[in-house]
């Protein structure tokens, strides 16, 4: 009894602190890794929407209550928001081509860079071309669309671009 005792002091508190590790070890959170084949194929959909004029193609690829961010400007929320934001560029560039430069996925981060190509021959344009690269930050939904995109560009020299062209002004 005694000798029970002093085993139960002494490896109890060993053997559950080992037990308490192997369980954390096992049950601990893993993200797993997005599948970067459907990424990639629903990045060259999501690319192939931005080339279609047709807006209604790039909300589609977001959740029904995804967001859309330009530039650190306002979010445009929900598809009818977002296809407004897609619209205005499509009809500032009836022309515009959109590229997929690089498609990042590092767990549950995905990052699309993009070339945007165009003349800005909408109403009000300037009738100069345009060659702007940037970058969205995906955060995706579990049906495999956008939930939130942050997007990125270099605005100063978009503005510079619609002034003076793609070469002009340097």
């Amino acid at each position: 009894m005694i000798l029970d005792r002093q085993w139960r002091t002494a490896w109890l508190p060993a053997i559950g602190t080992a037990l308490l590790m192997v369980l954390f070890c096992s049950c601990r959170s893993e993200t797993n890794p997005m599948d970067s084949a459907k990424l990639n194929e629903f990045a060259t959909r999501y690319t192939a929407a931005w080339c279609s004029q047709n807006a209604a193609s790039v909300a589609a690829c977001f959740a029904e209550d995804g967001a859309l961010q330009i530039n650190e400007g306002p979010s445009s929320v929900g598809r009818t928001a977002i296809r407004a934001a897609a619209q205005g560029f499509m009809t500032a560039f009836p022309d515009m081509v959109v590229t997929m430069d690089t498609l990042a996925v590092d767990r549950d981060r995905v990052t699309y860079h993009w070339t945007l190509t165009g003349t800005n021959t909408g109403p009000g344009g300037t009738g100069k071309a345009v060659r702007i690269s940037g970058y969205e930050e995906w955060r995706m939904c579990a049906d495999g669309l956008i939930a939130e995109s942050k997007g990125h560009f270099d605005e100063a020299e978009y503005q510079r671009q619609l002034k003076f062209g793609v070469a002009g002004g340097r």
